[in-house]
């Protein structure tokens, strides 16, 4: 090949762009250890194709680190490998492979709950609660865990709500959660509206300044002045003959 002939050669591989070359199958590991796959896969030795196999999966671990156990990462990394060689890695490997069926599998679904909530700022933590005070005997120890109630729904409500609320609005609100089981005695006696604002407010701005010191970190400006020692030869000395 002629010198002209090289210098084209290198202009077009130079120009070649990822958009016109194949996907790749994981491209958090990059084109290189594709291609370092495409040449493994074109070794006929068993034994050699190991050998660069290991390697392979040494510098997967490098450029990705898996998390887990170092079983689990182990099986992992192999897994991937095998998965880019299109499940066709033949090597003997103490590792049990997973078939492509099983990887493509979809997962189960989650349950998540259907039902929806009037109030869902109050939580379902709170609705959990309620069904539990509902179980209770009549006593001094339900009547506490009512007013607990109420105050947590207060609170909750605040959160949300930045405004006041009405004592009667709680007691009708744990009324109806409860289906009338529970009821708010008159002469319980709730947290104050101020306090819990002013303690939501303590909270939020605490979260606040963590934030804006990861952002930026506490830079502090510096108090000195600039003319501080500046002007020592201008200084008047009246005792001076």
């Amino acid at each position: 090949m002629t010198k002209i002939n090289l210098k084209e050669a290198d202009r077009i591989d130079t120009l070649t762009y990822n958009s016109n070359r194949s996907d790749l199958i994981i491209p958090e590991y990059g084109r290189g250890i594709h291609a370092m796959i495409d040449h493994m896969m074109s070794l006929a030795d068993k034994e050699e194709r190991l050998k660069c196999a290991t390697a392979i999966v040494s510098v997967m671990g490098s450029v990705a680190p898996p998390e887990g156990s170092e079983e689990e990462g182990k099986n992992k990394l192999w897994n991937q490998l095998n998965s880019m060689t299109g499940h066709s890695l033949d090597v003997d490997i103490p590792i049990n492979l997973l078939d492509a069926k099983d990887r493509d599998e979809a997962p189960l679904r989650l349950n998540y709950p259907k039902e929806t909530s009037r109030a869902g700022h109050f939580g379902r933590t709170l609705e959990a609660m309620i069904k539990m005070a509902k179980k209770m005997e009549d006593g001094e120890e339900k009547s506490i865990l009512i007013v607990k109630l109420a105050n947590a729904m207060k609170i909750h409500f605040l959160t949300w709500n930045r405004k006041t609320v009405e004592r009667s609005f709680i007691s009708e609100q744990l009324k109806e959660m409860s289906g009338g089981a529970l009821i708010l005695p008159e002469d319980a006696v709730l947290e104050s509206s101020a306090e819990i604002l002013r303690s939501i407010r303590k909270t939020s701005d605490a979260l606040e300044r963590n934030r804006s010191g990861k952002k930026g970190g506490n830079q502090k400006k510096s108090s000195g002045n600039r003319n501080n020692g500046g002007n020592r030869g201008h200084s008047k000395n009246y005792n001076r003959r």
